[in-house]
């Protein structure tokens, strides 16, 4: 297993070591001990399983504050641009984001950490994506911020998008009320 690093601290690209032969493939994807050799001191609590059923389907931006969740997001079945967003005030990459493609061939995963936005989009028919989650879900901490936020201009592989609701009526990330926004803590 690889742990990468991406351009914004913390946000980390996995490469599990995957073993195929003529009946598939087989892969840890996630072994504790393999993690912590690599400095990763994270735990998880929650698993989360998403499947979209349709290319374009967008969600996200999201986040929880002040109890953050870090996640570790991978696609079981397709692909998606998966897109972690630093939102944390007083970072040095604040408004900063970083995009890979998570697929059920590459078996890549990305670490989202805590503080961060989260988002993700089909480029496949279907997409089975799960995600591990350093703490557990609560929707009094849970938030989200517009997807075509101009002060985040991610570049989205795809201008036609299905999104809930609530994902179309996120604020963008400078209407978020002071509670509501992320510190930067420093490293």
């Amino acid at each position: 297993m690889k742990l990468i690093e991406t351009p914004l601290p913390g946000v980390l690209v996995v490469e599990p070591d995957v073993f195929g032969d003529s009946r598939g493939y087989f892969f840890e994807a996630y072994n504790w001990a393999k993690y912590q050799q690599q400095g990763f001191t994270d735990r998880f609590v929650q698993d989360n399983v998403s499947l979209s059923t349709r290319k374009g389907i967008l969600r996200g931006l999201h986040f929880q504050w002040p109890n953050p969740q870090g996640k570790l997001v991978s696609a079981l079945r397709g692909e998606i641009f998966d897109v972690a967003v630093d939102i944390r005030e007083g970072s040095p990459t604040f408004g900063q984001w970083h995009a890979v493609i998570l697929s059920e061939e590459n078996h890549r995963m990305l670490f989202v950490p805590k503080g961060f936005a989260h988002g993700f989009c089909t480029l496949s028919e279907e997409a089975l994506v799960t995600y591990k989650c350093t703490d557990f879900f609560s929707k009094e901490d849970d938030g989200g911020i517009h997807y075509l936020d101009p002060a985040l201009a991610i570049e989205w592989p795809l201008d036609d998008v299905f999104l809930s609701e609530k994902d179309q009526n996120q604020p963008m990330l400078g209407e978020l009320p002071p509670h509501k926004r992320p510190q930067y803590f420093g490293e």
